[in-house]
């Protein structure tokens, strides 16, 4: 059979994709990062396309990298500011995690979470978050309590609702065994529902650890406070955004290491569930 033009189009096009997934993880990611700097400074520095205000140029951001480094390394004002905002970002993390836990399997585990507590979660989720920060300040002062309540208010509701849809991952046949050797409804959940729904759980707690440092920092915006949100505004406020820009790079830095915290557990609890997702991300 003769290849028609469009069939041997299509072929070289799935041998280019081809190629193209065989490239090292690092190689793509070194390219990608190669090519994203070389259009920023071909943007800023060399033809001048936006302004330093706006934008800083790569040469002017690694400086204040490497400034802001210097701080953290010595023990500066920035190391305590960093260590405030880690200190919100961790007890955030574990009480949306527990609270975010109990209400999953409240919701997942019984009628009356299902039907009479969801709803009411839902509607408080679709709310504009943000727009609670003024509550938690006037009730809580601001001191780190009420960034600390702004970002676990944040990130709650994910680990309530993969907490409540890994309950039911369980198959009805599984469950009909557990039923059938006499299994009580807690050894149901904790020794069935529980272990095989920790995959989901863990997306949430994934979801988790990058919202809880959204509700942070956003804490810190409009609460004050001396963590690295306030920092942050204090460098906009001057137009000092190669400096805003440096301490931005620094915080996902933070938020990396809690996400990636995230999944070694999961990878050491969990190791029977392989992801689907490319690098292990779901």
């Amino acid at each position: 059979m003769t290849a028609t033009p469009d069939t041997k189009q299509d072929t070289v096009w799935v041998e280019h994709v081809a190629l193209i997934d065989r490239i090292p993880r690092w190689a793509a990611m070194l390219a990608l990062a190669v090519i994203v700097i070389g259009i920023w400074d071909l943007a800023t520095a060399r033809m001048g396309w936006v302004s330093p205000i706006i934008l800083p140029s790569p040469a002017e951001t690694l400086n204040e990298l490497i400034f802001v480094g210097r701080n953290l390394v010595t023990g500066g004002y920035m190391l305590e500011a960093l260590w405030t905002t880690t200190r919100t970002v961790f007890w955030a993390f574990l009480i949306a995690a527990t609270i975010g836990f109990s209400l999953g399997v409240l919701v997942g585990e019984t009628k009356f979470g299902e039907r009479a507590v969801m709803p009411y979660l839902v509607a408080i989720d679709t709310m504009p978050k943000v727009a609670f920060a003024p509550l938690f300040i006037a009730w809580l002062g601001f001191d780190i309590a009420s960034k600390v309540a702004l970002a676990a208010f944040i990130a709650t509701f994910p680990i309530i609702v993969s907490t409540a849809a890994g309950l039911y991952a369980a198959s009805e046949n599984e469950r009909m065994l557990f039923k059938s050797m006499g299994a009580s409804r807690l050894q149901t959940l904790f020794r069935l529902k529980l272990p095989t729904g920790l995959p989901y759980l863990f997306t949430g707690l994934k979801i988790a650890a990058v919202g809880v440092m959204a509700g942070a920092i956003t804490g810190e915006f409009l609460g004050g406070g001396k963590g690295f949100g306030a920092l942050i505004r204090e460098s906009a406020s001057m137009l000092a955004t190669p400096r805003v820009f440096a301490l931005i790079l620094y915080l996902s830095l933070l938020g990396l290491a809690l996400f990636f915290a995230v999944a070694w557990v999961q990878k050491r609890l969990v190791f029977w569930n392989k992801s689907d997702l490319p690098g292990g991300v779901g």
